[in-house]
């Protein structure tokens, strides 16, 4: 396979290098080289204005959500298009967190499942990042069975009550809008018996509040519903196929987390070549490059396996179950690269921030990195759907499959 730029691509590349050193926030060089890999904290500014301001630049310059059409705010580009903007974006990336679940999950669904009017009303708003929205999936009682979920929609006239509650929200504390799958019909098994919604989250009932992580963060939160009023008409897909729909939001969600998820991999291997040990550089530890190897082999193979969705995008496809490989590998992958760096640096590892080698980034990314195996499906899920649906493996034994939800054995939980 050929990797160089066609003519056509060259002239591509030069048009979104020329834009980005006129427009990208250069004050923030240096800063944004030398974060932790994961959302990021900025020491002089807020994430979510600056990366608003810098999302409206990139979409007043048609360089936002390039594979969507233009009259949804796109640019109707090519995957490889795609995969040339990320690659010269580079470092600004880090600032595109806030926008990355409508651009990625949200708006796809929204464009396969919305009414005409409602993607020319949301999607370009998305693109321009004028408005944020979030996913609004996990409960408390359903664990990593999304199907488990307990939040009720009511129907009355033409409005739906909603009660009950989410967990591990990211960014709904200054999300605009958000999907929200619902319960409609619990006499029926529990994945026949969903709706999906999206809503307003400044709607009366709705209550955020951010968790606090070991990382010092606050991205994900808990949110709550308390009888509050989506009209029919913010019902995205029938009723009672909310399971069908949510799949459609998952596997865009798997595909953009495997395929834009960092792993660490640069970072550790600059980090190898300037890191000196007791012994000499740490790169010229032949066990140290055998790690390096073995994740420069991961790197590359989920690099060309994300250039395979992409692909798969072009022809109008949706995102298949093989995009759970990519999350599969890239966060454990994340996770070991971490503890590896820290272990290389001894006691000093315990040290943060500006003490510690590499500004503690590694020590950031060991905090951060186990919500990259929860989030979009943990590790044992994510193996589950690789083995059924893509090897064709039987199985697990699902007792409670048919079974309608109200009968489901709850444990006391109500």
């Amino acid at each position: 396979m050929n990797f160089d730029d066609t003519p056509q691509e060259a002239a591509f590349r030069a048009e979104a290098r020329k834009f980005i050193a006129a427009n990208a926030p250069k004050e923030l060089e240096e800063e944004l080289t030398n974060a932790p890999l994961g959302r990021i904290k900025l020491k002089n500014g807020d994430i979510v204005e600056v990366a608003k301001k810098w999302q409206k630049k990139k979409s007043d310059g048609g360089w936002t959500c390039l594979n969507w059409p233009k009259e949804y705010g796109g640019r109707s580009s090519t995957p490889i298009e795609q995969v040339i903007w990320n690659q010269e974006e580079g470092i600004y990336h880090k600032i595109t967190h806030p926008f990355q679940i409508g651009e990625g999950m949200c708006g796809p669904t929204l464009m396969e499942y919305g009414t005409e009017a409602d993607k020319r009303r949301y999607l370009p708003k998305i693109a321009s990042g004028e408005e944020i929205w979030c996913q609004l999936f996990s409960e408390p009682s359903a664990g990593s069975d999304l199907a488990g979920l307990r939040t009720r929609a009511e129907k009355k006239g033409d409005e739906w009550i909603i009660n009950g509650q989410k967990i591990w929200t990211s960014g709904a504390q200054y999300s605009d809008y958000g999907l929200l799958v619902t319960r409609t019909d619990p006499n029926v098994p529990k994945h026949k018996g969903l709706t999906m919604f999206f809503l307003d989250m400044k709607t009366p009932g709705v209550e955020v509040k951010p968790i606090k992580q070991m990382n010092g963060m606050q991205e994900f939160n808990e949110v709550y519903f308390t009888d509050v009023r989506i009209p029919d008409s913010q019902r995205l897909g029938a009723v009672g196929d909310g399971w069908n729909v949510s799949l459609a939001t998952l596997m865009n969600e798997r595909a953009s987390i495997g395929a834009r998820l960092a792993t660490g991999f640069s970072e550790v291997f600059e980090f190898c070549s300037n890191l000196m040990t007791d012994d000499g550089l740490a790169i010229e530890d032949r066990d140290v490059r055998a790690k390096l190897a073995n994740w420069a082999c991961k790197s590359n193979g989920l690099k060309y396996t994300s250039y395979r969705t992409l692909s798969a995008l072009s022809r109008g496809e949706r995102p298949g179950p093989e995009n759970s490989i990519g999350k599969l590998v890239a966060g454990p992958m994340l996770q070991d690269i971490a503890a590896f760096a820290m272990d290389l640096q001894g006691a000093a590892g315990a040290l943060v921030k500006e003490d510690a080698e590499a500004a503690g980034q590694f020590q950031q990314m060991l905090l951060s990195s186990p919500s990259t195996r929860i989030a979009g499906g943990t590790d044992e899920v994510l193996r589950n759907i690789i083995a059924e649906r893509v090897l064709g493996l039987p199985g697990d034994i699902r007792v409670d499959k048919s079974v309608p939800f109200n009968q489901i054995p709850t444990k006391g939980r109500t």
